[in-house]
């Protein structure tokens, strides 16, 4: 009488010797983790919006370079991520760089009298 498993594994008692059991079935959280989706990543979506909020609301005009570098960065995210990558930094580092202009800008005109009815 042959205690067939139906996967094709034979029948082990509790407590079957160590070299006497079947190998392990592989399945989920076995083996190689599933390919990551490598779309556009968050990172660059959030660099494109504030840079457009950016560009509509405080006149940051570095902010219009930066949502080109923030678009193309999502639109090559998936064929050339370094480069997207690149992209996004530099992206970021353009809407800092405009941020604090315009800040700094605005605080000369503050202090020099221009905002003074």
């Amino acid at each position: 009488m042959s205690q067939e498993d139906p996967s094709g594994y034979p029948y082990q008692p509790y407590g079957a010797p160590y070299g006497e059991q079947p190998p392990p079935q592989y399945g989920y959280g076995y083996g190689q983790p599933p390919p990551r989706n490598n779309g556009p990543s968050a990172n660059a979506i959030v660099s494109l919006v504030l840079n457009l909020i950016a560009i509509v609301s405080c006149c940051n005009f570095l902010g219009i370079p930066g949502a080109i570098l923030a678009g193309l960065a999502i639109s090559k995210a998936r064929t050339q991520p370094q480069t997207a990558r690149t992209m996004v930094i530099w992206s970021w580092v353009l809407f800092g760089l405009g941020f604090v202009l315009t800040l700094g800008i605005f605080l000369i005109l503050g202090f020099s009298g221009a905002f003074d009815d």
